[in-house]
């Protein structure tokens, strides 16, 4: 007698990325524990220090992962702050470590949430690229991402002071870039110059996505007009 299991219809794969990520959620907390338990437990005040060390690198690596987060589909998300929780996440697990400075400028841009998430995905992608690649010589290691909408058109870059005579080795490196890019239908463009190297990706808003933008954009002309002082009248 053969039995069949039931399969459940899951058409987005949302099931599959939420046991994912519970997965590696409980993962992370397993090995965190285990770590704060050997640390207690040890006698040695340099063994307990390196470890205390490790559980500090794995909460950060928890962080980064729970800042990739994919947002509800069925919403919105302001992407200005979901890029702005995740690299400042990844600054504390990777950059600092490497003495690379983050710098975050963006404007409030709502997108459905797994276009967030994908973009989210790219930005980490890029800036882990940047640890892993620019070299900086003497200068003073710095990153930017840059968020901004141009009439209908996303921008987001990410940029590095660093030299970068390896960037077509770098960029044949950042295929998943690529893919995610061509899923939310844009173009990924890489460049360098004396200044430094950058990734510039572009891509079109969804209708839904031009109507939040049309009311945010609204929204922010008031506050503006809120801001400008009033004239006082000249009395009679």
């Amino acid at each position: 007698m053969t039995e069949q299991i039931a399969q459940l219809p899951n058409p987005d794969g949302s099931l599959f990325l939420r046991e994912l990520n519970h997965r590696i959620n409980n993962d992370l907390t397993c090995v965190i524990c285990t770590a704060s338990v050997k640390a207690m437990q040890s006698d040695s005040v340099a063994v307990k220090s390196a470890l205390l060390d490790v559980v500090d690198l794995l909460h950060q690596c928890a962080d980064v992962h729970r800042a990739l987060r994919m947002p509800d589909r069925k919403c919105l998300s302001n992407a200005a702050t979901y890029l702005q929780r995740l690299s400042f996440s990844m600054t504390k697990y990777r950059m600092d470590r490497l003495g690379i400075r983050v710098s975050f400028s963006a404007e409030d841009l709502m997108l459905e949430g797994e276009r967030c998430w994908k973009l989210g995905l790219i930005v980490s992608e890029l800036l882990t690229n940047v640890g892993r690649h620019a070299q900086f010589d003497d200068r003073h290691p710095e990153a930017l991402v840059k968020l901004m909408l141009a009439g209908n058109v996303v921008k987001c870059g990410v940029s590095d002071n660093g030299s970068a005579p390896d960037l077509i080795r770098r960029a044949r490196e950042l295929t998943i870039v690529e893919e995610l890019t061509g899923s939310l239908g844009g173009r990924v463009h890489a460049s360098r110059s004396a200044e430094g190297a950058s990734f510039l990706l572009t891509f079109s808003l969804t209708e839904a996505e031009q109507r939040a933008a049309g009311a945010t954009h609204v929204v922010q002309l008031k506050r503006r007009k809120l801001r400008r002082p009033r004239r006082l009248e000249a009395s009679g």
